[in-house]
């Protein structure tokens, strides 16, 4: 079984409304760049970028005293600069998270998470998870827009937030006259697309929101490796055992055109159209090549024709909720 290569750099699209073009993939999630040797994590991103990789994800989940301290984006302020990437070259994301909103707004976690990758400002933040009921959307939204006036922020987007949600942001955004959500960051992938393919995404699709879309491997299971060995992403809709049945199944039309199961499920998430960037996680340069040649795979087999060959695989369908959390 072979996988397609290319050798052409990374398409970018846009960000949402705005002028940021972001490549269609992107590099990080969770514990990416403490998962690797320094040497191997410096090669990995120049490589990266010399294909045209322009987007980086490095926020951590969590921050001092919600969850114990990560240090990946610290690695990260490294390894860019080793690799001999300047600021302007690259475009940075990081996380917000509602749990540390408080005093201050956003910024005293902004401003130390940009301290630990060493830049003044972010060209994306997207925010965690909506899990307080003590918030109004309307102070978000103006804490955001006072950070992206003083240039600490481009653009922001939210994390699996619930499509009502979002819409009320862009409201909010449109009464205030200040710049309102760009992007949502969704769980996308060959199993779960009710959210991403839902009626009620579709309607913010046509209002210039894009997606990034993360966890397209299923922490691996879709890649193969049935049994993780590491911290796996939560499972809306309890699918998770139905994805493992899948595998098989996933790996034999791999073989069938000629790739492997991991480039035919990053493939897959480059076929929807609000798709900006494809986010994900490879810890080995083999990796990085082969979700790359998912570009040329899907010019190959044609995005309608790979859609349809990857149908049964939908595991949520009928079992999440398209509006979302």
């Amino acid at each position: 079984m072979s996988a397609t290569q290319s050798t052409t750099l990374v398409p970018r699209r846009a960000i949402g409304t705005t002028a940021i073009e972001a490549s269609v993939l992107s590099l990080g999630s969770w514990h990416t760049y403490d998962r690797m040797d320094f040497e191997t994590a410096v090669t990995m991103v120049r490589t990266a970028v010399d294909a045209g990789i322009n987007l980086f994800d490095v926020g951590v989940y969590g921050f001092p005293g919600m969850m114990p301290p990560a240090v990946t984006d610290v690695l990260f302020s490294a390894i860019i600069r080793a690799a001999g990437v300047k600021r302007e070259e690259y475009l940075l994301s990081e996380k917000l998270w509602l749990e540390g909103y408080g005093d201050g707004g956003f910024r005293p976690q902004l401003e130390g998470a940009l301290f630990r990758v060493g830049t003044d400002y972010a060209d994306l933040v997207v925010l965690g998870d909506l899990r307080r009921d003590d918030l109004q959307l309307r102070d978000l939204v103006l804490d955001l827009a006072g950070l992206q006036k003083s240039g600490i922020i481009r653009a922001w987007g939210v994390n699996n937030w619930s499509a009502t949600n979002i819409q009320s942001l862009i409201d909010i955004a449109r009464e205030e006259g200040v710049p309102g959500p760009e992007i949502t960051q969704l769980k996308y992938s060959l199993s779960r697309r009710s959210i991403p393919d839902g009626e009620p995404f579709a309607k913010l699709w046509e209002q210039g929101i894009t997606m990034q879309s993360s966890d397209v491997l299923e922490g691996g299971i879709l890649a193969g490796k049935v049994n993780p060995d590491r911290e796996v992403g939560r499972d809306p809709g309890g699918i998770r055992a139905k994805i493992i049945e899948s595998v098989p199944a996933v790996t034999a039309l791999a073989g069938e055109l000629d790739t492997t199961p991991a480039q035919l499920a990053v493939a897959f998430t480059l076929t929807h159209p609000a798709n900006t960037t494809t986010l994900f996680g490879a810890t080995r340069l083999e990796q990085l090549e082969q979700n790359i040649g998912a570009i040329a795979l899907v010019e190959r087999v044609g995005a309608a024709r790979l859609r349809e060959l990857v149908a049964p695989f939908w595991a949520d369908a009928g079992i999440v909720d398209p509006e979302g959390p």
